[in-house]
């Protein structure tokens, strides 16, 4: 089994330790410390899936949450679970995996055919076409539920144990990057009690992709004795494998441990994931950010990727994703992409740049290399029908909103590696009630006037540059420390070294020879196969506001909750309503960041657990009465007590004549008692019930309504 991809040297992967594993039934090998998708770039498998609505062949072009095409469905059985990302899948023996979009395979797709008529398949077309005839909805609703989805539930019990537990800290840190370290290590040397997690099996973050450099040594390092220190501190908690997925009023934040996900099936003991419910006096937010794809025709095939993520599986997995590759870019980081490339012995046949003549540290660099830089140009669209084959590059005019000439310029490739700057994590921020404001200088949204004892840092507040996200992270620790009633020292920040960087250039939706609606799909939402032309459609047909777009053209729906194209969506929006892009705002983030198994919710409240059965002090005489009992809530209550062949009519009517002509009796201790005491009752009572109470005489009754 050849890992074709597979670098000779380098990465954080244990060579020693080799793993089989299998996809779409072909089995493969790959190492421990691998991701599903690392793994699968290694072997050179480059399609993984098909688009949700067109079924086009898609490929891996993310290393985390912000994957949008490598979905799958992992496991077999009752341990089957539909929707996980590849990017986040960690590699173990014996894993299975398989796409959950094509049939009856990758490579030929009956649903292809949707491609073939998409021009027909517009934005919001099925609001309009399956109307009529009435009498064939139900053939519609059939067609229509068997082709949405994207995995399979299991239809067997669960076996695996869940758990729950509530904890208290002085400061919860949520991302374990520079600048959640940082500030973890701030705030623990104080003495606090620090919570620090972070969804990746080991923190480290961003430095972990990286070639970065800390005091002349190795990121890695530093990162190691961050980590080290941390856990050696008594009062640091560190959680890796857990995603903080929802912030909720009075620093109540809630998270998911996935404690044995990583192991063989059934090889792991005890609980598989626990939900943590924590309660903090102050809350870092240190959740990075995001890079964002540029937009242009085709820009979904095979081979293309974000940057930052050939650079991660370059550096971090020892995985180069090609052999040639073409970087496309707005800004100054996407150089260090071309430069880990470089370093990795691939070949960079050119860097094309939107802007004019960029002269930062990193493009000098690579210009040094002896690479080709394209400035003031543009890729318009991709060779290649199921991989890429090779780049179509055209000059820009000079003020960068159309292109000049007719000739297009050929580059050959099969990697595209992309990058239209960054958008910070401002999910959880969201969350908390707070609003997040746009930064015209960064070209992007960053945290707002906190709504509840948080601070944002970092990546997720704007600060791209590593020594600024440590210094920054340093700060915000030792700050949350001191509100929270502990003495902090100033701390040392590390010494990094200084790259002089130009400005982005902010670049929406790449212009092209025609209108989005002539030219070949533009995609802006990879998962939901949303285009440029389908959102200028939706503002040709009426729609004005960003939550009625989002509804009419699947913006930012799904598992991916608009982590690669909101930003680009809403530019692109605000460009055809003719406004700025803060007045056309931006969608709603919601619980939960990441999707959550319903088995981490629900703990171990199953079965009888789920309710507990609750019996009055009367029960065993009603059992001994022969009661048959009802659930009346909780409450066990005698329904009706049946004799020898009677029915439950029979044993009804028998009851109530002997409740006229005799005595009968109710067990009414089911019903709750609250003992409400003092001169105010009766105006507490009327500001809980809906009816009057103050009228009521004393020594009458009456029923409320809450």
């Amino acid at each position: 089994m050849s890992q074709s991809n597979r670098l000779g040297a380098g990465g954080r992967i244990d060579r020693s330790r080799p793993i089989e594993f299998s996809f779409d039934g072909r089995r493969y090998q790959g190492y421990a410390g691998d991701t599903l998708a690392s793994a699968l770039l290694a072997n050179g498998v480059k399609v993984v899936n098909r688009s949700f609505k067109y079924h086009r062949p898609r490929g891996v072009m993310g290393h985390g949450a912000e994957e949008p095409n490598a979905i799958l469905q992992v496991g077999e059985g009752s341990r089957t679970v539909p929707n996980l990302r590849a990017t986040q899948t960690e590699l173990y023996q014996g894993l299975t995996a398989r796409n959950v979009t094509a049939w009856p395979s990758l490579k030929f797709d009956l649903m292809g055919i949707n491609n073939t008529f998409s021009k027909l398949m517009p934005a919001g077309f099925y609001y309009k076409t399956f109307m009529w005839p009435k009498q064939l909805w139900m053939s519609y609703e059939h067609a229509i539920r068997k082709a949405a989805g994207l995995g399979e539930a299991p239809d067997q019990p669960d076996p695996d144990l869940y758990d729950k537990t509530n904890a208290h800290c002085d400061v919860l840190v949520v991302g374990a990057g520079p600048a959640g370290l940082a500030a973890a290590l701030a705030a623990g040397r104080s003495g606090a009690r620090v919570i620090i997690c972070d969804e990746q099996n080991e923190f480290g973050g961003s430095l972990l992709g990286s070639r970065e450099t800390l005091e002349g040594r190795p990121a890695a390092d530093w990162v190691q004795e961050a980590f080290e220190e941390l856990a050696a501190l008594p009062e640091v908690r560190l959680l890796y494998r857990t995603t903080a997925f929802g912030y909720y009023d009075h620093n109540f934040l809630a998270l998911v441990q996935r404690r044995t996900d990583h192991l063989p099936l059934g090889a792991g003991e005890g609980v598989r994931q626990r939900l943590w419910r924590v309660r903090a006096k102050r809350v870092v937010l240190a959740t990075g950010a995001i890079e964002r794809p540029l937009v242009f025709s085709n820009n979904d095939r095979p081979g293309v990727m974000l940057a930052s993520s050939v650079s991660t599986y370059l550096n971090r997995f020892a995985v180069a994703p090609g052999r040639r590759a073409v970087v496309f870019t707005n800004n100054d980081g996407a150089y260090r992409t071309a430069l880990d490339l470089l370093e990795a012995g691939v070949a960079v046949a050119a860097v094309v740049d939107s802007r004019r003549d960029p002269q930062g540290d990193l493009p000098r660099r690579v210009r040094e290399k002896g690479v080709t830089v394209l400035d003031r140009h543009v890729v318009v669209d991709v060779q290649g029908s199921t991989a890429v084959e090779g780049v179509r590059v055209m000059a820009l005019n000079k003020a960068g909103d159309a292109v000049v000439g007719s000739d297009l310029q050929g580059i050959g490739c099969d990697l595209l590696a992309v990058s239209g700057g960054w958008s910070p994590v401002v999910h959880l921020h969201s969350q908390s009630g707070a609003k997040a404001h746009w930064d015209e200088a960064k070209a992007c949204f960053v945290p707002g006037q906190s709504r509840q004892e948080e601070r944002s840092i970092g990546a997720a507040n704007g600060i791209f540059e590593l020594a600024g996200c440590l210094e920054e992270g340093f700060q915000a620790g030792a700050e949350a420390a001191t509100l929270a009633g502990f003495k902090t020292q100033a701390p040392k920040v590390p010494a990094v070294e200084t790259i002089r960087e130009e400005a982005l250039e902010p670049l929406w939706l790449v212009p092209a020879a025609k209108v989005p609606s002539r030219v070949a799909k533009q995609f802006v939402d990879f998962q939901n196969d949303t285009s440029a032309a389908d959102i200028q459609l939706a503002v040709r047909e009426g729609f004005r506001n960003v939550e009625h777009v989002k509804r009419y053209t699947a913006l930012g729906f799904g598992t991916d909750q608009g982590k690669l194209g909101n930003i680009n969506g809403m530019a692109i929006l605000a460009k055809a309503l003719g406004q700025s892009i803060p007045e056309t705002g931006t969608t709603t983030f919601r619980p939960a960041y990441t999707p959550t198994t319903f088995g981490a919710l629900a703990g171990r409240e199953l079965g009888e657990l789920f309710e507990p059965i609750r019996k009055t002090t009367l029960h065993q005489w009603h059992e001994a009465h022969g009661a048959e009992f009802e659930n009346v809530g909780q409450w066990k209550r005698p329904w009706y007590y049946p004799r020898k062949g009677e029915s439950i009519h029979d044993a009804v009517n028998r009851e109530c004549l002997a409740a006229r002509n005799s005595v009968g009796i109710m067990d009414a201790s089911t019903l709750g008692k609250i003992d409400i005491q003092g001169p105010d009752a009766a105006e507490f009572l009327n500001r809980i019930y809906t009816n009057a109470w103050k009228k009521l005489p004393v020594g009458k009754a009456r029923y409320g309504l809450m």
